[in-house]
């Protein structure tokens, strides 16, 4: 589980990086991110109910936040958001994280 400290928790907090931020797309994931001023990254995770019911909702939830838990510290400081897509809950913990990687990859060659 990520630390307190590197979460997205306020409806505001969201709504700011929706507004504000700029998307990076995959077939099953988007990545949305926005710059801060603070001095660590923080991430929310949002999960449609077209995805599933409840159970797989969170355990996707979950394999997305254990897959950034081990990145966080490689990641550039800012606020992110990724959002899943309808098909993701197929994806197995591997191919997640090889679709996290490419989404990082791209705001690499972004900046």
């Amino acid at each position: 589980m990520l630390a307190k400290k590197n979460r997205l928790r306020r409806k505001s907090e969201f709504a700011y990086i929706y507004r504000k931020g700029k998307a990076f797309h995959t077939k099953y994931l988007t990545m949305i991110i926005v710059p801060t001023k603070s001095k660590v990254s923080k991430v929310g995770f949002s999960v449609s109910n077209k995805v599933g019911n409840s159970i797989i909702r969170h355990k996707l939830k979950r394999r997305l936040s254990e897959i950034i838990r081990k990145k966080i510290n490689e990641l550039p400081i800012k606020n992110y958001i990724f959002v899943a897509k309808n098909e993701s809950n197929l994806l197995s913990f591997v191919e997640l994280e090889k679709e996290i990687s490419i989404l990082l990859k791209k705001v690499e060659y972004e900046e």
